[in-house]
């Protein structure tokens, strides 16, 4: 009996919570990312000033079962070196690429590749945003594929994608976390912790 009650119990008040890191150089628009996910998926979230934001900024939603905290963590170079502190605590990366900065694109990538290349991150998931799509000068899809390319081996086999957004507007926000909670959810190498609902 006490183990079909505990099994109720873990079912009704617990969720599975998932560490999903915030990634890319500043103003990329990480903490716009995350602001609108928080708005997307909290009922009664009604955002943060960005006058407020520091350089490391904590959130979490809910998506069915699933909890996903997120770090998002600073983008400047001094800061790109703490970076690594994170990666073996976390379930999946979200990294954000400013699509209107071509000039930074080379040091955007020098930093994906990086990060993709450390063993600490080896089978997590890797979310690649090409923000800002809403500016009509930005960079495609294809563009920044090509930018990246010689960074696909790298990824090996891993979940990755590749999608466009704008963090501004909100446009591809809930495609980019379903598809992030599909593939922290399926992958067996980094199982989630389980947290009571509060």
């Amino acid at each position: 009996m006490y183990t079909l009650l505990s099994g109720l119990y873990k079912y009704v008040f617990q969720k599975d919570e998932y560490c999903i890191l915030i990634l890319g150089l500043d103003n990329a628009g990480k903490t716009t990312f995350l602001e609108q996910s928080k708005t997307r998926f909290s009922k009664n979230y009604k955002g943060m000033s960005l006058s407020k934001i520091t350089t490391t900024v904590v959130g979490t939603v809910d998506v069915g079962k699933a909890r996903l905290v997120f770090w998002d963590l600073g983008g400047q170079e001094e800061l790109q070196s703490l970076w690594d502190k994170y990666y073996a605590e976390c379930h999946g990366v979200i990294y954000v690429i400013d699509s209107t900065d071509e000039e930074r694109l080379s040091e955007s990538k020098r930093a994906f590749e990086k990060m993709v290349t450390s063993e600490a991150l080896d089978g997590v998931p890797i979310l690649v945003l090409a923000n800002k799509q809403d500016v009509e000068t930005c960079l495609s899809i294809p563009d920044i594929k090509t930018a990246f390319s010689d960074c696909t081996a790298k990824i090996g086999r891993r979940d990755c994608l590749t999608q466009a957004c704008s963090a501004l507007t909100g446009k591809g926000v809930r495609e980019g976390i379903e598809w992030m909670v599909k593939c922290v959810v399926r992958n067996v190498h980094r199982p989630p912790r389980r947290r009571d609902i509060t």
